[in-house]
This record gives C-alpha cells, structure tokens and sequence, in this order.
C-alpha cells in the first residue's frame, strides 16, 4: 500500500514562516515582539540542546528569548523565586521551566508558581482544565503539534476510532481529550491505553488512528496496525550504533519499515512528531504575545 509520510519537518517550517510574518506585521504596527523566557537547571545534555534549539526557533521567527541557567545544586525557593520574577515582568510573555528538574525541586510547586497565562508548555492545572473545557487555553506543545498536522495534512477523523497507547498528563491523556473534543480535527472515539491494557494488540488493531506514546522503541509491530490505519509515532529513543557517524541513531516507537507499508499515512522519526513539538512551543508564545487566550 502507498502511503503518505507526514513530514514534521516540512510543516514546522511552513509554521515558522507563518509566525516570523505575523511577528514582522506586529512590528510594523508598532507592536511589541514576543519574549519567551526559558529555565534551565543542571546539565542534563538532553535538556540543554533541547533549550538551546528553542532558542534558535525564537531567533528565527523575531522573538526575543532569554535563557536562565541553574546549576544542579539551585534550591528550590532560589528557583520559584525566578519564576515569580518572571511572572511579574510584562515584557515577558511565555515561560517555560526544562523537565527534567533535580529531585529536591518539586515539579508540582514549580508547575503551579507559573502565571497561567505565561504557561506556554500548557502544564499548569488551569490550562489542563480548559482544555478539558474546550475553553480557549496552550495546549501542550506535544499534542498540539500532533494535532496541526492532522489538520494540515487533511487526515479525516470525525467518526473515526482513535486508539491512544500511554497515559502521560504530556502527551497520551490531553492526545484523548483533543480527539474526542468537538472540533477538526476531533470528533473521534478515543480509546486510551497503557500498560495494564489487556489484549492491547486486539485493540489496536480496530485503530483507524494510532497514536503512539509509550516511551517503548519499536514497541508497535506490523501484527498490531490493522490495514490502511494512520500511525503517530511520538516516541523517539537514541540508541547506540557504532556503523553511524554519530555514534547512535534514532528510533521511534513504532517498528517503522514493517508499520509503514499497511498505513494510508504515518510519522517518521526523527522529523515527524519532533519539529512540531517545538513549532507548538511558538504557537503558544505567539498567542500569549497577542493576549487571544488571558485576554
């Protein structure tokens, strides 16, 4: 079967050009131009070229960014007490805390300290509960990409049985809500699994749309997909390789090259679900810039 590669990397880009447009036109109008401010704790090497990209995107489409870096050792009152600064700067329009933090910060003090309407990742319990509302909110950076290329890639999914593995407050359980909501897409019957799912393989193979979050490399094989289903494969895992330059290589967590074939339409990975994880990250700041959900 032929089917479509849902290119991330292509769309992130479009998405960027879309927003350095919008961002040049609000400078022309005498506007301001967004800020999102980043936090950095340790030196976890994920985490760092993680925010170090972001800041690239900001350069990229006009944004100012500011990056705050902590060691390791940060207390956790020196820490809220930068997010609270934060909050109280106009100039600031979206902050975002890097997870994962040390263990003597507790993730849930931090994730609340955030103004709601500085929550451009979409963790604070207010947004969760808009979302949940259908209420104009950031919805995490993740789903919300997922969903855009749904949307930009016309993938039809009202009426359709969505089956979601993983249940993260990041990714699997806000990926239900937004299929199941009323909107395009959306509309779908969600089905939400995880690991005590029995009889996973029976349920994923009644999936006209599978969304993959487990965190599992290669984890959904051919035997799991039925026939003409489309595949969103979330995960990503580096995994060492000595034939590679680089050392390593990247893996989702679908069985891509055995998947792929029974898909009308799939993500690869890398350059699926990724880019658009961080495009999202500038939709949200865009919108906290333009006050169009805390109005």
């Amino acid at each position: 079967m032929a089917y479509t590669l849902i290119d991330g990397n292509k769309t992130a880009k479009e998405i960027k050009l879309e927003i350095a447009d919008k961002v040049a036109s609000i400078i022309a109008d005498g506007g301001k131009r967004p800020h999102l401010a980043a936090m950095l704790v340790g030196e976890d090497g994920a985490s760092r070229t993680y925010v170090n990209a972001k800041v690239k995107d900001c350069e990229e489409v006009g944004f100012t960014s500011t990056l705050v870096r902590f060691g390791a050792d940060v207390t956790e009152e020196e820490l809220l007490a930068k997010v609270e600064e934060i909050n109280n700067d106009p100039a600031i329009d979206g902050l975002i805390v890097q997870l994962p933090l040390p263990n003597h910060i507790d993730v849930v003090k931090v994730t609340n300290r955030i103004r709601p309407e500085k929550d451009v990742d979409g963790f604070h319990p207010v947004n969760v509960g808009r979302l949940a509302l259908n209420w104009p909110t950031y919805i995490s950076a993740t789903p919300n990409g997922v969903m855009e290329l749904l949307a930009r890639y016309q993938i039809e999914t009202a009426g359709k049985h969505c089956v979601v593995i993983g249940r993260s407050h990041i990714v699997g359980s806000p990926m239900s809500i937004l299929m199941a909501r009323n909107g395009q897409p959306g509309n779908a019957t969600v089905t939400l699994t995880h690991s005590r799912t029995q009889n996973l393989k029976d349920i994923t193979r009644m999936a006209d749309i599978l969304i993959v979050a487990l965190g599992k490399p290669e984890f959904v094989t051919a035997d799991m997909v039925k026939e003409g289903a489309v595949v969103i494969d979330v995960g990503i895992h580096r995994i060492d390789d000595a034939s590679k330059k680089s050392g390593f290589r990247l893996l989702g967590d679908v069985k891509f090259d055995e998947v792929a074939p029974k898909t009308t339409a799939i993500t690869p990975v890398p350059g699926g679900v990724g880019p658009m994880t961080r495009a999202a990250l500038l939709m949200n700041t865009l919108l906290a810039a333009e006050k169009k959900v805390y109005k």
